[in-house]
């Protein structure tokens, strides 16, 4: 999952995509992460307002630490989803060719209306629940995705 500061919307995305995971009882299967396009919050915790949105929620990204992208991961994970098309541009910029396949926007795994997951950091805390609502569909229909292409077996649900 990647953003462009690593403290918003990719923590969240990590989050919930990590509790739908654990909550299918495939965590021993699926590692998922998040990262940045920019390094302006290398070793920062998620925004606070990214924290209360996700924990109302039942997620819990307090322990995330925002980190950059680096190229190792375009190798490293079989998706590299970007919240938005600036970051999707920054991530096909940054890798080699032969990995571009794996680069798509997070929301391509969702019927909104929306092509991207809207940067709340200026919109106070409807910008908040918004990534929440986006990220949640998103994430669910990716996991179902990754479920299927994979013909993984669900564990629990």
């Amino acid at each position: 999952m990647v953003c462009l500061g690593n403290i918003c919307r990719s923590p969240t995305a990590h989050g919930v995509m990590e509790k739908l995971i654990y909550d299918k009882g495939l965590s021993s299967d699926i590692h998922v992460d998040s990262a940045g396009t920019g390094d302006w919050y290398i070793g920062e915790s998620p925004d606070s307002r990214a924290v209360a949105a996700a924990t109302s929620r039942g997620y819990d990204i307090s322990q995330q630490t925002a980190r950059q992208v680096q190229v190792a991961d375009f190798a490293r994970f079989d998706y590299i989803l970007a919240m938005d098309r600036t970051n999707l541009k920054d991530l096909k910029a940054l890798s080699p060719q032969s990995f571009h396949p794996k680069l798509r926007l997070l929301l391509e795994f969702s019927d909104s209306e929306h092509e991207s997951v809207p940067d709340p950091y200026y919109s106070g805390h409807d910008g908040f629940e918004l990534v929440l609502d986006l990220v949640e569909a998103a994430c669910s229909q990716l996991l179902d995705t990754i479920v299927a292409e994979q013909a993984l077996s669900v564990r629990r649900g």
